[in-house]
């Protein structure tokens, strides 16, 4: 079964980015760091495929990863030629984004968040051998990172590759969903945890206020503030945070939507920027202040309205990618089967059971029903037949996304 909590953070990191792409609010960043977030969660999923699949594990996350890049690509690539992008070999990289594919002046801000893909591919790649790395030595393999970028921060490696760079800003988070996934987080005491929580966030936030940005306090603009600031939202957040979240589900629309973010969440991310871009000028068009409320709001509005149409139109490609049926808006409750009585005198051996309820319990001629499990009867209710003593209830798991 899917963690709800889990897709609670996802849905609330994907309409953060969403807010702020449109708005700028560099105070967003600080109240919730969503890119951390997301690559804990996906860390978390990749470990848990890990164990499952093995290596095969990185191949079934490359094949749903893609997909919708290519279908972004197929749209946006030859946009960028017809307007002055150079066709030349680089042009491939739209296909596998181990580097940053090549954009022109407009393509290169509407496609900007291609940088999430090029370093969640780089992530996966390394997630075998980080992952034995880090059953061996957890704690030098999660403190590596951040060593790394402090390095780079502090002047002492200079000449950092860019790669390396994002290494120590981001796989941070991911090695967290790794500790997430083995329980660690959850296991340590909380005379752990929330010093370390805290000395993370202080020491962050130190950062932030003494090396700002040209947007201020934003964390996108400072590296080593944002990946210790945001390490010790994550250690909170999946160290601390509800085994699950069931009543997500009380609400049948909100579940609905949280199911959907999580089943579109790389169509919206990869489709939100282009729409971002495109609503700008109606700032000066429609007379609005960059920080008008009313017009911010509208633009917000828009955009996920567009992004929703677009998610309708192109979104199943997650499905497919997945190998799940397409689904024009995921998240729709089966129907419950519909019980045909069976013809009289066609069933032998012993009387039918009877119900809790008073019913009759409706099944196959032959089955009678599962200890424990709830048997749909006629349209009347349901009927529960009790487990026999010393039955054990079937444990729910959490089932990775990969």
């Amino acid at each position: 079964m899917r963690n709800r909590y889990l897709d609670l953070l996802r849905f609330l990191a994907i309409v953060r980015v969403v807010v702020y792409h449109v708005t700028g609010w560099a105070t967003l960043t600080l109240v919730f760091p969503a890119m951390s977030v997301m690559f804990a969660l996906a860390g978390s999923l990749m470990a848990a495929s890990l164990h499952r699949w093995g290596p095969e594990a990185v191949v079934r996350r490359l094949r749903r990863l893609l997909p919708s890049l290519w279908v972004l690509a197929a749209v946006f690539v030859p946009a960028m030629l017809l307007t002055g992008l150079p066709l030349s070999p680089k042009v491939l990289l739209w296909l596998f984004p181990i580097a940053d594919p090549p954009a022109n002046g407009w393509g290169a801000i509407a496609l900007s968040v291609i940088w999430y893909l090029r370093d969640y591919l780089w992530f996966v790649l390394a997630s075998p051998v980080a992952l034995w790395l880090f059953r061996r030595a957890p704690v030098p393999t999660l403190v590596a990172p951040y060593a790394l970028l402090a390095a780079a921060e502090l002047g002492l490696l200079p000449a950092l590759p860019v790669a390396l760079h994002q290494f120590g800003l981001y796989f941070g988070a991911w090695l967290l969903g790794f500790a997430h996934q083995a329980g660690m987080l959850r296991r340590l005491a909380n005379r752990v945890l929330v010093p370390l929580a805290l000395a993370l966030a202080a020491a962050g936030a130190a950062w932030v206020v003494t090396h700002p940005g040209p947007r201020g306090y934003d964390l996108n603009d400072n590296p080593l503030g944002n990946a210790l600031w945001s390490a010790a939202f994550v250690l909170v957040l999946l160290g601390r945070g509800p085994a699950s979240a069931s009543w997500v589900d009380h609400s049948a629309a909100f579940g609905r939507v949280v199911t959907v973010f999580n089943r579109r969440a790389l169509t919206v991310y990869l489709w939100h920027m282009p729409f971002v871009v495109a609503l700008t000028p109606l700032v000066d068009v429609v007379g609005w202040s960059h920080q008008d409320p009313l017009g911010l709001a509208i633009r917000v509005a828009l955009v996920f309205a567009l992004v929703a149409a677009v998610t309708a139109l192109v979104g199943w490609v997650e499905d497919v990618a997945a190998r799940r049926p397409p689904e024009l808006v995921p998240g729709a409750r089966p129907r419950p089967a519909i019980a045909r009585p069976a013809a009289a005198g066609k069933l032998g051996g012993p009387a039918p059971a009877r119900a809790a309820v008073g019913g009759m319990v409706d099944g196959p001629a032959t089955a009678r029903p599962a200890a424990g499990r709830r048997v749909d009867g006629p349209a009347t209710g349901r009927a529960v037949v009790p487990a026999p003593r010393g039955a054990r209830e079937p444990e729910t798991v959490e089932i990775s996304a990969g």
